[in-house]
């Protein structure tokens, strides 16, 4: 099996990984899954997609992984490895679509308005 690649986003965080086979490392940006991500729930939101294929020891996973947060840079990384394994079987997609990894969450945060402190918020307001 050659090498397959895939890409992810959330908010502002990119994820582009690339799919091999192997023991089941994964590896981002150089660094060890469990270094780059020491919270345990991270770990879980990453493993997602390969849990529920059971395919978590088949492929070796490497990731470039870029802007936003944690917990972004996580969500961005499940859709991009959920999207490189329907590349690899196709018949995947049904069961990673029911539990909702392959929709792209396109909330972002919202721009600040003029006139106001926040995109919402506005200053108080006084009669007199």
């Amino acid at each position: 099996m050659e090498v397959v690649n895939a890409l992810g986003r959330r908010k502002s965080a990119i994820a582009r990984v690339f799919v091999s086979e192997g023991t089941g490392k994964i590896t981002i940006n150089k660094r060890d899954l469990a270094q780059y991500f020491p919270s345990s729930i991270l770990q879980y939101v990453v493993k997602q997609p390969l849990n529920k294929l059971e395919v978590a020891e088949k492929y070796d996973i490497k990731v470039n992984l870029r802007g936003g947060g944690f917990t972004g840079q996580s969500q961005a990384l499940r859709l991009a490895i959920a999207r490189a394994l329907v590349k690899i079987n196709p018949e995947d997609k049904k069961a990673l679509r029911a539990e909702g990894f392959m929709t792209r969450d396109s909330r972002a945060v919202e721009r600040k308005k003029p006139g106001r402190p926040k995109a919402r918020r506005r200053f108080q307001f006084s009669k007199r």
